[in-house]
């Protein structure tokens, strides 16, 4: 392949920068990547909101390179040019994520090692059956409370819910947080006029959570934080907690949604696992290469003037890792239509020092959750034509509306625990009037989910 000449700053006349915003860019973020790729190459000048410039990353390596050398590409948004020179007001809609705070993917150096450090230690020190335990409970619990109506929105009563209550548990909460911060963090992302409100209970929510384990500590990812020998401050011990619920709520909800609409839609998809093709670790695996719960992650600013793929970036530059559009990069994957096996040198978590470090507990979750749904609702299939699902848009990733569900009502499980409130998940509904017993389905409806689960 020969080596890209350098190129301008600015996009060659007659080829405006497109916006990564607005009703092109929510209707079809992978369209206009690709739009983007034909026009640019893999580095492409773009718009955020407030027509503000920066460069959008699509090519797989160009992607890896810029997460992984910190030096030319720093993750600090005072080297934002355009904040330096007063571009960026106060109630910019990008400001809550490129405003500088102590936290550990904000700073670089000794500091992010002593802040990282914290956080993937304190990780580390959970057993991943334990964490699988309390999966299979909440979802249990979740299910529970619509199997008896035959129907379900798997976005808000699954997917959304289960990754929010099992960190509650990890992170050493009562159990009784988990709804009310469900409905927070989902409230904060959204970004809605009660927004602010939200995130200031998260706040006081997870300081009372700090103080109490300072006072009284357990085995929970709180105490291991705050008793981590680098001596962790109450307040980098909020942010940080925070960092991890939201982060952990957001790509795992995410992944959750993606497979269970491949599952439900892709015929492919369901063949090769119900076919014992593909195991369900597998399948996650091929939708974080082609659905990653992060389309695109903001930001990196160049901290000199410095070239990539063939383009001038001047310091100060911001840039954005195209995370989908490198998972389907040509130069790596010339059939993005074809299945990767076995694979995981996908973008989906970004990589280099910032790599998301709790990737093997969302997996963990969205693997145990998935089975344990499947397993119990075996003839599960979707409610509407295709076609008719929703989604919503954003900057940095792309979220399904609904997920609207039918199968055949059951009763519940016996967990031995006390039920989710009802504010976790939608109150049951109205059962039909002849119930099927639980594990019991209709004669000739065929459960291709215990065929795979026998294979295993």
């Amino acid at each position: 392949m020969p080596t890209p000449q350098p190129g301008p700053a600015a996009p060659p006349p007659g080829c405006p920068a497109h916006r990564l915003y607005g009703p092109e860019a929510e209707a079809d973020p992978m369209g206009l990547y690709e739009k983007l790729r034909a026009e640019h190459g893999a580095v492409a000048p773009v718009l955020v909101q407030g027509d503000l410039p920066a460069w959008l990353v699509l090519g797989h390596r160009e992607n890896l390179d810029v997460a992984r050398t910190p030096s030319r590409f720093a993750r600090d948004p005072r080297h934002w040019r355009d904040q330096q020179e007063g571009n960026v007001p106060a109630d910019h809609p990008l400001t809550p994520m490129t405003a500088w705070q102590p936290v550990c993917h904000l700073v670089e150096g000794v500091e992010h090692e002593r802040l990282r450090g914290a956080i993937t230690e304190s990780l580390e020190r959970f057993d991943r059956r334990g964490i699988r335990r309390y999966v299979k409970r909440f979802a249990d619990l979740l299910i529970d409370a619509f199997a008896q109506s035959g129907k379900a929105d798997l976005v808000e009563d699954f997917a959304e819910p289960l990754p929010m209550l099992v960190m509650t548990q990890l992170v050493g909460a009562p159990e009784s947080y988990g709804p009310r911060l469900v409905e927070a963090a989902r409230d904060m992302i959204q970004g809605t006029e009660t927004a602010v409100a939200s995130f200031e209970y998260v706040s006081v929510t997870l300081r009372e959570l700090v103080e109490r384990k300072r006072e009284v500590p357990g085995r929970d990812f709180t105490t291991w934080l705050v008793e981590h020998p680098t001596g962790l401050s109450d307040d980098e011990a909020v942010e940080h907690l925070r960092l991890v619920l939201i982060a952990a709520f957001e790509t795992t909800a995410n992944l959750i949604a993606n497979t269970l609409r491949m599952v439900l839609t892709d015929r492919r998809f369901r063949a090769n696992l119900s076919g014992g093709h593909m195991t369900l670790p597998d399948a996650l695996e091929q939708v974080l290469w082609d659905e990653p719960p992060l389309m695109t992650v903001l930001g990196r600013w160049a901290t000199g003037d410095t070239e990539l793929a063939g383009r001038r970036i001047k310091a100060g530059d911001m840039l954005l890792l195209g995370l989908g559009a490198g998972n389907v990069d040509p130069e790596i994957r010339p059939d993005a239509t074809e299945p990767v096996h076995g694979n995981r040198s996908h973008l989906a978590f970004s990589s280099g020092p910032h790599e998301c470090p709790g990737q093997d507990i969302g997996r963990a979750i969205a693997d145990t959750g998935i089975d344990t749904l499947l397993t119990r609702l075996p003839d599960l299939e979707l409610a509407v034509p295709e076609d008719e699902l929703q989604w919503k848009s954003s900057l940095m990733s792309r979220h399904l509306v609904a997920l609207p569900v039918r199968f055949t009502p059951r009763g519940s499980t016996v967990t031995g625990s006390t039920p989710v409130p009802r504010s976790a998940a939608q109150p049951p509904r109205t059962a039909p009037t002849a119930v099927p017993a639980a594990g019991e389905r209709p004669a000739g409806r065929a459960s291709w989910w215990a065929r795979l689960r026998r294979r295993r």
